[in-house]
């Protein structure tokens, strides 16, 4: 997907970051200079540098217009990300395809991207390139990204409910993805895959996330629902669990991972991809 010389960008949509976070930003920099890319960054990264949601997405679509960067890479979260979607123009994406990454509150800005033009994006945060487990990432980053090796998509999984599951797979955050509910920004949902993760929220929380889209009709339309890590719940063994929640609410196939969600060894999810379980 990268080769060397390639440009990528580096962009805030959500919370600016606190500047005792700036050392990390130029760690997570160096190590990208250091595999040959070309790192052009968004001057609305700290707090202090805030920029409006408008001003954001203005950067977001120099980045598209821009022929040498590749790709973009969103290394915040928060609250903020769904301010910026209306103001990306998704017919000039479209011309100029690429791929966004983020997480967490990107999962807002991803799936209005792919619902309004078809195109695969992320969830993934490449600051877990500069955290915890740096090395195992920055190997599976690099083989991934430069030689179409699978080692950020391969996932361990195992089935909750049913025993297949395939599609198209949407989704992200679970609080974040409802911020798009009723808008025309929604995943068309009929058929897909629907992956659903969280990093807070308490069994009460996460129960009115879930019926939310039970009302929505979602659990009926998707051919399954994919669940990463809930980490708060995970965390504290909180009962009931999301599995045994959902279990509840849908009859259709039900796949857990603990691959994918806010952990610093999470591997990354192709939203608008085909998958198979």
């Amino acid at each position: 997907m990268l080769k060397k010389n390639d440009g990528i960008g580096i962009v805030v949509n959500s919370n600016e970051l606190s500047i005792d976070k700036k050392e990390k930003v130029n760690d997570l920099i160096r190590i990208l200079e250091s595999m040959q890319l070309i790192v052009k960054c968004s001057p609305y990264l700290y707090k202090g540098q805030k920029g409006n949601a408008k001003q954001k997405a203005e950067i977001m679509m120099e980045f598209y217009i821009d022929k040498d960067i590749k790709a973009i890479f969103d290394i915040s979260g928060g609250n903020l990300a769904n301010g910026v979607i209306e103001y990306l123009d998704y017919d000039i994406i479209k011309k100029h395809p690429k791929p966004l990454f983020g997480y967490s509150d990107l999962t807002c800005l991803i799936n209005a991207i792919y619902s309004q033009t078809h195109q695969n994006q992320v969830l993934y945060q490449v600051f877990n390139l500069v955290k915890a487990h740096q090395f195992q990432q920055c190997y599976s980053f690099y083989q991934t990204m430069f030689h179409d090796l699978t080692y950020l998509y391969h996932i361990d999984y195992q089935f909750i409910q049913g025993n297949q599951l395939k599609g198209i797979v949407v989704g992200g955050n679970i609080r974040c993805l409802l911020k798009l509910a009723g808008t025309k920004y929604f995943p068309d949902m009929n058929h897909k895959v629907l992956f659903l993760e969280s990093l807070g929220g308490d069994s009460e929380l996460i129960y009115s996330h879930l019926v939310h889209l039970k009302q929505l009709n979602v659990f009926r339309q998707v051919k399954g629902i994919v669940l990463g890590t809930f980490t708060n719940m995970e965390e504290k063994n909180l009962k009931p669990t999301v599995e045994e929640m959902l279990k509840e609410l849908t009859d259709k196939p039900i796949v857990k991972t603990y691959d994918i969600g806010h952990s610093h060894l999470s591997k990354a999810l192709k939203i608008g991809e085909y998958v198979e379980f």
